[in-house]
């Protein structure tokens, strides 16, 4: 099995025409990915995939939606904790950070989580309904 890192993902996800550096690590990528091999993604590089393509090339969530889906979607690919991730991807197309939404779905077995985000996250949480829920330490 091999594991991907995050520039792996982004030059397969994102088509960055800028030189023939980044066309090459394109075509690298997806000769790698739809190699049949058996390949691992981690939940930190993905939480870096949707920073790197929301933060540096300006795609919608909806559009990073599509990308992480369409990995879930390969069989060859195992996630670390797929179920967080899953859960996370549905929670921030509702509307919460997807960091903040990975972070509440990593701790879905615990009775709450202690933030000092209040206005982003704790609220946003509360309002959705989700759990667990987000307390503000006192």
């Amino acid at each position: 099995m091999i594991g991907l890192d995050t520039n792996v993902l982004v030059r397969y996800y994102v088509q960055d025409e800028s030189d023939a550096e980044a066309q090459r690590q394109h075509d690298a990528a997806r000769r790698l990915i739809e190699s049949g091999e058996p390949l691992m993604v981690s939940k930190s590089v993905l939480l870096e995939l949707e920073w790197v393509m929301r933060g540096y090339y300006g795609f919608a969530m909806s559009e990073i939606d599509t990308a992480m889906r369409h990995l879930l979607g390969l069989a060859q690919v195992a996630v670390e904790d797929r179920g967080a991730v899953e859960q996370a991807l549905s929670h921030a197309a509702a509307g919460l950070d997807f960091a903040d939404a990975l972070h509440l779905a990593s701790y879905r077995d615990c009775s709450a989580l202690a933030s000092f985000d209040d206005r982003k996250f704790a609220r946003r949480a509360k309002r959705m309904n989700l759990a667990p829920k987000v307390v503000i330490p006192e």
